[in-house]
């Protein structure tokens, strides 16, 4: 978001937009057209006291990676995490003046670890463990339809997790903003776990769910707190809370966090502040790169989103991995790329075969090039809370404004994405079209466009208010999502393609998980509502044998058994886990579990 200190006025919020030091653009032929075929673009995209201390951070990754980089256990997010001890200055020139071979440039393995241990502080420091005010550890009324003794046991030793999982950011980092790069925030918060020491977006709406069900409201009602402050300065929710994800958001949440502690709390305060910046939120999502146009066969025109993060070059978390990926293309093409990973990041699904070309090469993302079924979803479940937000304060003119939008992409869903044959929701790939000067772009719809392959995600609409209870289309969805082959003894695969990405097969991710159970649920269909029992046992049980024999809770499980972990992907699996956590503590405190029901059985049965 190319902004220097613009203010947004949106229903009577004046929000300030921070300047991030990124540029906003579309595709590639954009940028052909406006800056030649040499390039050009990504010059200077950092410019403020933050960016120089992202660049000396990423100079430092790729010295540890030549100095480290054969470890197994080396993760170049680590070195974008370290506070400094010193000033920017005085570190920057400690680093330059390391002696270093003179061929390659590379640092001395103990010479590097010397340096790291006399400038910066530990990773994770600059956060403070934090036990939650509102952490009982026995709350009053606590899953109160879970019968069986092991299954609450295992819900209180869930429950247990969450002050292991709390954090305060120390005072050093507003007062010292080049020495760190997080994001001051005001209250605790809950992060995922291990390398993810930071709070992240989507991450947080299972969270808060799982707090609820923890009884612990303040803890939740401070997190979404800290987010709006967060849309207040920037304008958008950063993917999470440090300075090198200003370059993209995650799938939108924030109004579904909202809405869940206003239905736990009636808090009228909370909905008066949190409307307007949802308005602005909405705005990011459906203005410049993120929206398309496209015409269908009826030659009827369709406002859709896609996932658009505001950079083309490396991660600066993982900056070392993206150069590997781009290695021998072109500067344009480059940039292009790293513009769709760091699109793959904003949408959670980093990474997968659903952005991939060919399903073998990271090298063929063409993520912003899709229009994913789950995040028109998610927009659509946003201007559903929107509207009922702001019919509950009374603000009749939003919420007309929202049931209009609400209607229009419900529209956009039965002409682009839904597919007859298959009774599911489709990813729409977009044409490469060279854009004319002066001419709205429009995307012509073509049946061929859609991808064929069977996600998790083509079922998402049914969690986020698309078909209304009674529509035929539901025993269809929940017949094709039944027969897909997803449907697994650990729970839902995200996909049926085996890839090595942890967002494809076998992969089993707690959000998609609830998501799914949870739409089945409220289709209002007696055959959906079984299906949704069969998988909730699945998912709890696998977690729980997981739990049982690894005394970790994770992030992902392997859906083929039960009781297995997942893998693959840029990092090893993390422990923990936040969402994973509150998906537990949520189904459990939803929907129960049987006295004579046992959880434990043969793992790999």
């Amino acid at each position: 978001m190319s902004v220097d200190d613009e203010e947004c006025v949106e229903s009577g919020a004046v929000v300030k937009k921070v300047n991030s030091g990124v540029k906003e653009h579309g595709f590639i032929v954009d940028m052909v057209e406006e800056f030649g075929e040499d390039g050009g673009y990504g010059e200077g995209v950092y410019d403020d006291g933050a960016g120089e201390l992202l660049c000396f951070l990423m100079d430092l990754q790729s010295t540890a990676m030549d100095s480290f980089g054969g470890d197994a256990e080396f993760d170049p997010k680590l070195y974008v995490d370290l506070p400094l001890k010193s000033t920017l200055k005085e570190t920057v020139e400690a680093f330059r003046s390391l002696p270093r071979a003179p061929i390659t440039g590379s640092v001395d393995r103990d010479t590097l670890k010397t340096f790291l241990k006399d400038y910066f502080g530990e990773t994770g420091s600059d956060l403070v463990p934090y036990t939650p005010e509102d952490h009982l550890a026995n709350p009053p009324d606590f899953l109160p339809r879970v019968q069986n003794t092991d299954a609450r046991k295992w819900g209180l030793k869930v429950h247990s997790l969450w002050p292991s999982l709390t954090r305060l950011v120390c005072p050093t980092v507003e007062r010292e903003p080049d020495r760190h790069t997080l994001l001051p925030l005001k209250h605790p918060f809950i992060v995922p776990g291990e390398r993810f020491r930071e709070v992240y977006y989507w991450d947080s709406y299972w969270v808060i769910r799982g707090l609820l069900a923890s009884k612990m409201k303040k803890t939740a009602a401070g997190m979404i707190d800290n987010f709006l402050a967060v849309v207040q300065a920037y304008g958008f929710l950063p993917n999470g809370a440090r300075t090198y994800y200003e370059n993209r958001s995650q799938p939108p949440f924030l109004s579904r966090m909202v809405r869940a502690i206003f239905s736990a709390t009636d808090d009228l305060k909370l909905a008066t502040r949190a409307l307007p910046l949802l308005l602005v939120e909405h705005d990011f999502w459906v203005t410049g790169s993120h929206v398309v146009t496209i015409r269908d066969s009826q030659g009827r025109d369709h406002r859709l989103s896609r996932y658009s993060a505001h950079w083309d070059q490396p991660r600066p978390e993982c900056s070392t991995i993206d150069k590997c990926i781009a290695g021998g293309f072109s500067k344009l093409k480059q940039q292009q790329l790293y513009h769709d990973i760091a699109t793959a990041a904003e949408s959670g699904w980093d990474f997968s075969s659903r952005w991939m070309e060919d399903q073998e090469q990271l090298s063929s993302m063409k993520t912003s090039s899709i229009i994913p079924v789950d995040l028109n979803a998610f927009l659509l479940q946003m201007e559903l809370d929107i509207a009922y937000l702001a019919k509950a304060l009374n603000n009749t003119s939003v919420a007309k404004r929202f049931t209009r939008a609400v209607d229009a992409r419900k529209r956009a869903f039965e002409a682009i994405l839904w597919n007859e044959n298959k009774s599911q929701w489709l990813d729409y790939w977009l044409p490469l079209q060279k854009p004319v000067k002066g001419v709205k772009k429009i995307y012509m719809w073509d049946s061929d466009r859609a991808n064929q392959n069977v996600y998790a995600s083509n079922f998402v609409p049914l969690w986020c208010g698309l078909l209304s209870a009674g529509d035929a289309k539901i025993d269809k969805v929940v017949e094709a999502l039944s027969s897909s082959g997803l449907i697994l003894p650990g729970g839902i695969a995200t996909s049926l393609i085996k890839t090595g990405q942890q967002w494809d097969f076998p992969n089993a991710w707690a959000p998609l998980q609830h998501m799914l159970i949870e739409g089945l649920i409220l289709s209002g269909s007696p055959k959906a509502r079984e299906l949704a029992e069969s998988i909730t046992r699945s998912w709890l049980r696998s977690n729980y044998l997981a739990f049982q024999r690894f005394g970790h809770m994770v992030e992902k499980y392997d859906a083929r058994y039960c009781g297995e972990v997942g893998g693959g992907g840029e990092y090893i699996t993390q422990t923990g886990f936040g969402w994973t956590n509150g998906v537990v503590l949520t189904l459990l405190n939803d929907y129960g579990w049987p006295e004579d029901l046992p959880l434990d059985f043969d793992y790999k049965s």
